[in-house]
């Protein structure tokens, strides 16, 4: 619904994010009423689009909810939250059967009967670092584009259901800021219609922050242009508990290639054989057994510090990964994908080594909830990587994610179901809404130097990539303190005496996110899970470690 005289939209959901915790809650929520799901660019732009090795669950009888959770545990280095692990893997398979009945054909396996004919038998399951048995479901190397695919195209077909391309979520509307009695709830957003280029005000029941993650904070990545961390910024100034921010993990295989721009190497290529190396003079040696003994397969934040470290000792650009010894059938059948743009760079991994380096890659830590994606802001929900339940720890198992963020979206839905008759809407009065301001510009004029905006996107990732990365020292962190408190003063002061632009929306939000994390890392005083500083002693095994929390100034 939508109001032309006063550019506002009001539905039951707001659901900010088109991965697959926004198009799964979509789907869910759109049995109970209105749903608005607002993306910044095109609902592909997101990262589970990027999603190569797959969902990790028990489906196999050799496997075990145990294991899963035991696996999960340990990756975690002492930081998941048990309850919360158990929940998600346990309820794993009943979202994982309604993906499928929803459309999605994960890979199976092929068997030849006696007569020779080849037939689908159980599904193909893949192993990946940390994993202790063959658990993850795959759509061969294009996982998360099927998921997508499939996923919009349910929604598309619901007329509950409307997407808004191109709109961009400025700031959170709550009551705390609008002046109104009662517990800080959320009541919508404002949002940046970048086509019509003015701000619409949405007002909802339940907002769900599903925006995925923060990757573009650093200079390298695997994440999609679009992961500036927008959700948790927003969050933050509206006034939700943020946790465990320096657990920021690096995928271990990027490709390494000068006009390769953030093309993921999966995990899934060393869970079928794949064996890292270095260049040691003439030859390429094997590394990673000195370091786990489960080589190759180790935790990523393990197998991200070794290659950093015979890096940073040899002198070299990059690692590499082998898998020539496999047969070439099988590579291309089974990563199709990565084979192609591989051979598109001028690389055939049925014959050549595949160059690598370390790359942001997914950001454990987020908006604090429960396991229900609930916030400490009424009403306000947040799913997939844009939160932190718990579930990863200090150090996410890989395939984890996608598994999280259906199981957490669905409870988010089913939460808000509880209370849909009880919540206070309001909001959704017309005595209300009109006592929600629109958005005002003020006396903001078009900025005349954009420069400063790049400049600073610029530097922020560079000094994140150099001081806050894979390897931390306590002065590098310091250092980075000092260079983000003065360029959020820029920042801010830029953002208040300019138009807006979708630019400097970002930026905004990737320096209050890089500022999360170097303080989230100063607060950590341990050395634990991907939060490696050299300053710091690992916590002593009686330890029981907590959880670092930010709360913005004004959250009491």
């Amino acid at each position: 619904m939508q109001d032309s005289n006063h550019n506002r939209c009001v539905y039951d959901y707001l659901i900010i994010g088109s991965g697959i915790s926004g198009l799964f809650a979509a789907l869910k929520a759109a049995k109970f009423g209105s749903v608005a799901v607002i993306t910044k660019k095109q609902i592909a732009d997101c990262n589970t689009m990027y999603a190569q090795g797959g969902i990790a669950c028990v489906s196999d009888k050799k496997d075990t909810f145990g294991s899963h959770i035991n696996d999960t545990i340990i990756a975690g280095a002492g930081l998941c939250k048990e309850d919360v692990v158990r929940s998600i893997i346990e309820d794993g398979p009943l979202r994982i059967r309604e993906l499928i009945e929803t459309g999605l054909h994960f890979t199976k396996r092929k068997e030849v009967d006696q007569s020779g004919h080849g037939t689908d038998a159980e599904f193909d399951l893949g192993k990946e670092g940390g994993h202790t048995h063959r658990r993850v479901l795959h759509c061969g190397d294009f996982t998360g584009r099927e998921i997508i695919e499939i996923l919009y195209e349910a929604c598309r077909k619901n007329p509950a259901v409307k997407f808004y391309e191109n709109f961009h979520a400025i700031d959170l509307i709550v009551s705390k800021k609008a002046g109104l009695n009662g517990p800080n709830r959320c009541l919508g957003a404002y949002v940046l219609d970048r086509g019509g280029n003015k701000v619409d005000t949405f007002l909802s029941k339940f907002t769900i922050l599903a925006t995925g993650g923060a990757g573009k904070v650093y200079l390298y990545t695997s994440n999609p242009d679009v992961a500036c961390g927008e959700g948790i910024a927003m969050a933050y100034r509206a006034f939700a508990e943020i946790s465990n921010m320096e657990f920021f993990q690096f995928h271990p295989t990027c490709l390494y290639h000068p006009s390769a721009k953030s093309f993921l190497i999966s995990e899934a290529v060393r869970g079928e054989g794949g064996i890292l190396k270095v260049r040691k003079g003439d030859k390429y040696v094997e590394f990673m057994e000195g370091y786990h003994r489960s080589g190759g397969l180790a935790p990523r934040d393990i197998v991200a510090r070794a290659i950093d470290q015979e890096l940073k000792q040899s002198g070299h650009s990059c690692a590499y990964l082998d898998i020539r010894h496999r047969d070439a059938s099988f590579i291309i059948k089974r990563f199709p994908n990565i084979y192609k743009t591989c051979r598109h760079y001028g690389v055939d991994m049925t014959e050549d080594l595949i160059p690598v380096v370390p790359a942001a890659h997914y950001c454990c830590g987020g908006i604090k909830t429960d396991i229900n994606g609930k916030t400490s802001v009424q009403n306000l929900y947040a799913a997939g990587e844009v939160g932190c339940t718990g579930l990863h720890g200090a150090n996410r198992l890989a395939s984890n994610s996608l598994l999280e963020s259906l199981v957490v979206a669905h409870n988010a839905i089913k939460d808000s179901e509880t209370v849909l008759n009880d919540v206070d809407a309001a909001h959704l009065t017309d005595k209300t809404a009109t006592s929600i301001p629109d958005w005002s510009s003020g006396d903001a004029v078009d900025a005349d130097e954009l420069i400063v905006i790049y400049h600073n996107w610029d530097e922020i990732r560079r000094f994140m990539w150099d001081y806050v990365g894979i390897f931390r020292t306590t002065k590098r962190l310091e250092r980075a303190k000092s260079r983000i408190r003065n360029i959020r003063k820029e920042i801010e002061h830029f953002y208040w005496d300019f138009k807006l632009s979708a630019d400097l929306v970002e930026l905004r939000n990737m320096a209050s996110i890089a500022e999360m994390i170097i303080d989230s890392a100063l607060a950590r005083e341990h050395s634990v899970g991907l939060h490696y500083n050299a300053d710091c002693k690992a916590p002593d095994p009686s330890v029981t470690l907590n959880d670092t929390v930010l709360r913005h100034p004004g959250f009491g």
